[in-house]
């Protein structure tokens, strides 16, 4: 329990801390190498975890929301982040590579389906994984749902989310000259992929620091700095992922293609309180697939750290467990 507030902590709902009982780097082609884990049960129910950012990498906690006796828990670093390498690179890194070195896991594994399990840009990745690769995907269970869309990214970068936060945005902006606020992601591009280490630091930091510092209800507008090498990566990967639109065809794709997963049960779990994607694309589709449930959290932001997000993720795993031969695993 929270001593000063009373209130119960992430880590009263999630499972003892694990080990993994595999480990290994896959080379996925193209230069990159992929960490790849495993832990809880090697006969369980395959549950595939994708991290957020692009490039936040996968951590410890993340293993804690299944239960080990039942789940066989597959975690990876994404291209370019964690303990895949090269490290903080773009080349050869989109979406579709990601897609693509998810299905050469799950075949080096032996794994026919699994549960994909996602937030944030986890949750987009999983989306566009399984309208790819149907066949691949038994359930999604997202959190914090993003589109990768124009209107997504004009409201965190483009002054929507500065009105609820407009110290923290001043810090995000003060370091860019007047005349190219206009794009803070183009902005930040230039100096996040200049020759000078330092200076990509620089910026990387003050990039992670507007994400982090929105990314609680509890926030006051500020966070700790990232560490500069963990920033390095993640400010890098989104700056680039999103520059590229996602490399998407079109804004909108996730949409768009919905009917190809509208057989497929999906589980959200969304913050109502999310600045950093707001709870409007999880009610989107949430409407459009007819085997969806949505939870919507009421005192709740993005992170998946937040108490009642980790509640509501460990139920809905504690509930699809029991159901693996419905779902054909």
């Amino acid at each position: 329990m929270d001593r000063i507030s009373g209130q119960n902590s992430a880590s009263d709902y999630l499972f003892p801390p694990i080990e993994p009982f595999h480990r290994q780097k896959l080379d996925v082609g193209d230069g990159h190498e992929i960490y790849v884990e495993q832990c809880g049960n090697p006969v369980g129910v395959p549950v595939v975890v994708l991290h957020g950012g692009p490039g936040g990498g996968c951590s410890p906690m993340m293993r804690r929301f299944f239960d080990p006796s039942v789940y066989r828990i597959i975690l990876f670093d994404q291209r370019g982040c964690g303990r895949s390498r090269p490290f903080a690179s773009v080349e050869n890194n989109t979406t579709w590579d990601l897609v693509s070195d998810m299905e050469k896991i799950r075949t080096a594994l032996g794994i026919s389906r699994w549960i994909v399990f996602g937030g944030s840009w986890g949750a987009t990745l999983a989306l566009i994984y399984a309208q790819t690769h149907p066949q691949s995907t038994a359930y999604l269970v997202l959190r914090g749902v993003y589109l990768s869309t124009q209107r997504e990214l004009d409201w965190f970068y483009g002054g929507g989310a500065a009105r609820f936060y407009p110290e923290a945005w001043d810090a995000f902006e003060r370091i860019i000259p007047e005349d190219e606020r206009g794009d803070m992601i183009a902005a930040y591009h230039r100096r996040l992929f200049g020759d000078d280490i330092a200076v990509q630091t620089k910026y990387a930091q003050e990039w992670a620091a507007w994400e982090n510092s929105l990314a609680t209800i509890r926030s006051n507008g500020t966070s700790g700095g990232a560490p500069g090498e963990y920033a390095r990566a993640f400010a890098r990967l989104e700056n680039h992922y999103f520059m590229n639109k996602g490399f998407l065809e079109i804004d909108g794709q996730i949409e768009r293609d919905l009917s190809k997963i509208d057989h497929i049960g999906v589980s959200i779990v969304q913050g109502r309180q999310d600045m950093v994607c707001p709870p409007e694309a999880a009610q989107r589709i949430a409407a459009r697939l007819p085997k969806c449930e949505l939870t919507m959290v009421a005192m709740a932001g993005h992170a998946m750290s937040e108490p009642e997000i980790t509640r509501a993720l460990t139920r809905v795993m504690h509930g699809l467990g029991p159901q693996k031969a419905m779902l054909g695993l």
